[in-house]
């Protein structure tokens, strides 16, 4: 189920940042501990009323470029399907750093609603390495396990990224070129987990771009009636957790306090 289709206005996407997972280096926990830690917060963002859950191994750092462990694999499947069998939440996955083929496959087994990818077009410096782009081969991918229903929302300029190569090719020009490559979806975001974009950049998409926009980072209470009016969904996780850090457990405070905000706006408060 798109999130699109959806009778609330602006979908807000909640992040299960998932505990570090088995061959990881902070690996601590049992899959099935981390599995109960993941329902946790399903229960908190199903109780506050948010619209979709989006999955990520945000705890297994340093990462991996491009790849995932089958461990990892074995580990994200187990937990993405208990997920599914407790929510009709859309549902999404990103496996870092920018596994898109490998997320793409999990969410077609544990039965998700679309994946985060990274490095769709274009080439992308970032701290796990250089990262081409993916998008021919990740679609030829989706195609070839008849999974067309899985939507595939894609970063447009990568977090944690030096984008000195592409200096020449404006936001507006990627945003273009990941429509013309297919994209379901554009996330803008800040230069870092946490940090927000700026409107104009939103601004800028929306005039190159038909396609939804989301907003990927440092979405907060205090910005959101300022991005609400500039964006089509909004992704947030590090707002959510105690004092705004992304490694801290769920404040449910702080969700319902986002939530009502939603409300508001949604009813042109």
């Amino acid at each position: 189920m798109s999130m699109f289709e959806s009778s609330k206005p602006k979908p807000i996407i909640g992040m299960v940042h998932i505990a570090a997972l088995p061959g990881s280096p902070r690996q601590q926990l049992s899959v099935a501990q981390i599995t109960e830690l993941a329902l946790l917060d399903l229960a908190v963002y199903q109780e506050a009323g948010l619209d979709s859950i989006l999955l990520e191994n945000m705890h297994d750092i340093p990462y991996l470029n491009r790849k995932a462990p089958e461990e990892t694999l074995a580990a994200i499947a187990i937990i993405a399907a208990r997920l599914r069998a407790e929510t009709k939440l859309p549902m999404g996955l990103q496996i870092l750093a920018a596994a898109n083929k490998a997320a793409l496959a999990v969410a077609h087994c544990a039965e998700l609603d679309y994946i985060r990818a990274e490095g769709f077009v274009f080439g992308h410096l970032a701290d796990e390495g250089y990262m081409d782009s993916d998008a021919g081969e990740l679609l030829r991918y989706r195609h070839h396990l008849g999974a067309e229903r899985i939507e595939i929302f894609t970063d447009i300029k990568k977090k944690h990224s030096s984008h000195a190569l592409t200096a020449d090719v404006s936001l507006a020009e990627t945003a273009k070129a990941a429509e013309f490559f297919l994209s379901d979806g554009l996330i803008v975001t800040g230069s870092s987990t946490g940090e927000p974009c700026a409107p104009a950049d939103l601004i800028s998409v929306r005039k190159a771009s038909g396609l939804p926009i989301l907003v990927g980072s440092g979405i907060t209470l205090d910005n959101l009636a300022e991005f609400w009016p500039l964006a089509d969904a909004f992704i947030v996780g590090s707002h959510f957790k105690e004092d705004g850090i992304w490694h801290r457990p769920i404040s449910t405070s702080r969700v319902r306090s986002f939530m009502l905000q939603v409300q508001n706006l949604r009813q042109g408060n």
